[in-house]
């Protein structure tokens, strides 16, 4: 479906939310303060850890509340709670908001109790709930939405204040100001937005599919096999090749009102670079390693965790000394061509990883062998996968279609639908495909358990404590909080080093929403500095257990509060432990009995882990790396149509939720 075709079929389904708007509310929408709508409550109260084992009662969790836009009522979390007690539930229509956060653009995350329960919910005392004197005001699938619409958003997270972590005030939240239009017109925009909320969720297992394919293909085009087609070394077909460099940072005048993009490793993602985010003077050019490279290089990053990765630059240019910028012959070679035999190769090029880090050099990239079939095929060759890849990335084509199985009709299916049926393919029911995806499940877990038992086997395994063989340390451990907030404060600029934050893994360590500290706090923050490759582990809240290890950045890096660092003499090998399902059973079981999910650096130093041989670490790692390529890279296909669709969720829900307020 064309762009045209996808504005025409919103402008259909808005113009009866036009017409209600007009027909109930001609002098525009009314708005309320919460305060004048109705209170706030907060969640238990005189509550202990052992409270939540072997509870009689269901619990509402904080990261129930920050994950479900409508509340999971159907949970095993359960807290004891005694006869007669007297603690506030949840019924249907309750808006509950997650109290703190480690930024004020996370606090008061809403979630919405939207289906009626006999059943008593008990919340957490780390959230809080807001109850409407009259029910009848407001659909609680409304509310789901507009609470985490951007405007909501925007005036809620004025209302957090804090340092190391924010909290949210009752007092100012309810001075926030909410549109309450007629039922009708709620009852509509919901249906709305709960299509294009669907639509997300439907597309994952098409996506996935086509990804697949897409890989597939490329993979068997870019095959020759037995046939006359020469093998030739990565180095016969480039003209040119050459690094970048990172200009002193203390240099204002190598960054300051920059004009020539300059790009990073994390600008490489298997993509086409048109623009970038950060820029270097004149003056960094003159007087650095820096260089330009001239427009459809292939840019191949070789450093650490994003080492393989490739992009061409369709912009003129300048990178870091982490990017090797090849310049290809084209009289020998298509860019584009070598583009898509470098990714084909991206395996390849992980397994040729050197060093503690995981570097490539000019060396083992310029080495690659790939075919070199004549101009012509390489034409040809590139058409086919420039198709493929549209397919499956480009949202102008995109994947809007109708399912017969849905009870609602999406016309955004109409198009996909045809081409499977083009194809031979079905796609699959609800039933089937949760039977589908249970027998994938199984099969995976009976794979790893034999893989389990045959390592065990062959090689042995001796099991060992987590602080035996780790250095663990976290924030804190650099002194009180009263010395942390005499020598530490944030910065949302640029400075010396980098606050390394989990929030920042959910943001790819964009650099424009990262915190910083001064050099006198970075050499105070002496025990929780950073160099890149450490383990990194959220330890509170609701993203308790999540895992990631640090980045290699442009920039000196300190831990931030509510994580702990962990740093083995085999971060990749115990990196992936923490984050299989062993790992995480691990670190669930030291997490506290409480309202909000934490645990501490004496519970994670107890933790026993496996601890083959070195030989066997590095083997595991190799497959894992691949694996984690294949699955999970940010850069593939469906990741980005994932995000994409979820911005056009966010997009028509702040558009269909922004009122004309009416008159006094």
């Amino acid at each position: 479906m064309s762009n045209e075709q996808v504005a025409m079929s919103n402008e259909r389904k808005q113009s009866k939310l036009d017409e209600l708007i007009q027909e109930l509310c001609p002098d525009g929408v009314p708005h309320k303060a919460l305060g004048e709508l109705g209170k706030f409550f907060g969640g238990l109260t005189g509550k202990s850890k052992d409270d939540f084992t072997d509870g009689n009662a269901k619990f509402i969790t904080y990261k129930n509340v920050y994950a479900n836009p409508a509340l999971q009522i159907d949970v095993e979390d359960r807290v004891k709670i005694a006869d007669g007690e007297k603690q506030r539930t949840l019924q249907y229509g309750d808006v509950v908001f997650t109290g703190s956060s480690e930024t004020p653009d996370e606090c008061g995350i809403s979630s919405v109790v939207t289906v009626k329960t006999e059943e008593k919910l008990y919340l957490n005392s780390f959230c809080f709930f807001f109850r409407f004197d009259d029910l009848s005001i407001m659909l609680p699938d409304f509310a789901k939405h507009l609470f985490r619409s951007s405007e909501l958003r925007y005036q809620i997270g004025k209302t957090a204040s804090g340092v190391t972590r924010y909290n949210v005030s009752k007092k100012l939240m309810e001075k926030v100001n909410i549109p309450v239009p007629p039922l009708p017109v709620q009852s509509e925009i919901v249906r709305i937005l709960d299509n294009f909320t669907e639509l997300t969720a439907e597309l994952t297992a098409e996506l996935t599919a086509r990804k697949k394919q897409y890989e597939f293909y490329r993979d068997k085009l870019l095959t020759f096999g037995d046939t006359n087609v020469p093998l030739l070394e990565l180095r016969s077909v480039v003209k040119k090749s050459c690094s970048g460099s990172t200009p002193t940072k203390g240099n204002s005048e190598y960054y300051t009102n920059g004009t020539i993009p300059w790009i990073r490793t994390q600008d490489v993602r298997f993509n086409e670079i048109t623009e970038v985010d950060s820029y270097i003077t004149e003056k960094a050019v003159a007087e650095t390693a820096a260089k330009w490279i001239p427009e459809n290089c292939v840019i191949v990053a070789i450093s650490g965790a994003t080492a393989g990765r490739c992009a061409i630059n369709k912009i003129k240019a300048t990178t870091n000394q982490h990017c090797l910028n090849l310049e290809i012959d084209e009289t020998k070679a298509l860019y584009k061509y070598i583009y898509y035999c470098v990714y084909s190769n991206y395996d390849e090029l992980i397994s040729r990883k050197q060093g503690a880090r995981g570097d490539l050099n000019s060396s083992l990239v310029l080495s690659l062998k790939i075919p070199v079939p004549p101009l012509d095929v390489q034409n040809r060759l590139v058409n086919v996968l420039d198709n493929f890849d549209a397919i499956c990335s480009d949202l102008k084509i995109g994947l809007p279609a109708e399912i017969e199985a849905r009870q609602k009709q999406y016309e955004f299916y109409r198009d996909a639908l045809l081409t499977y049926a083009a194809t031979g393919k079905t796609i699959l029911t609800d039933r089937q495909t949760d039977r589908q995806t249970d027998r994938q499940t199984d099969r995976q877990t009976d794979k790893y358990n034999a893989l389990i038992r045959l390592c065990q086997y062959v090689f042995g395994v001796v099991y060992v404590r987590l602080g035996d063989i780790a250095k663990i340390t976290d924030y804190v451990a650099n002194g009180s909080f009263a010395s942390l907030r005499e020598n530490v404060t944030y910065k949302n600029e640029p400075d010396y080093a980098a606050l390394i934050r989990t929030t920042d893994y959910s943001t790819n360590f964009n650099p424009d929403k990262m915190v910083y500290i001064n050099e006198h706090a970075y050499e105070f923050l002496a025990k929780s500095k950073l160099f890149g490759g450490e383990i990194i582990i959220n330890n509170i809240g609701a993203g308790v257990g999540t895992t990631f290890r640090c980045p290699f950045l442009d920039t000196k890096m300190s831990l931030a509060p509510n994580a702990v660092m962990v740093k083995t003499s085999n971060d990749p090998f115990y990196y992936y432990w923490f984050k299989s399902k062993w790992g995480q059973d691990a670190i669930q079981k030291i997490i506290g009995k409480s309202a909000m999910p934490k645990f501490n650096k004496t519970g994670l130093r107890e933790i026993i882990v496996p601890m083959p041989t070195r030989e066997v670490q590095d083997r595991i790692v190799a497959v894992l790396e691949k694996f984690e390529a294949l699955c999970n890279d940010i850069s593939s296909g469906l990741p980005a149509e994932i995000e994409a669709r979820q911005k056009q969720y966010e997009y028509y829900r702040d558009k269909l939720l922004t009122f004309t307020p009416a008159e006094n």
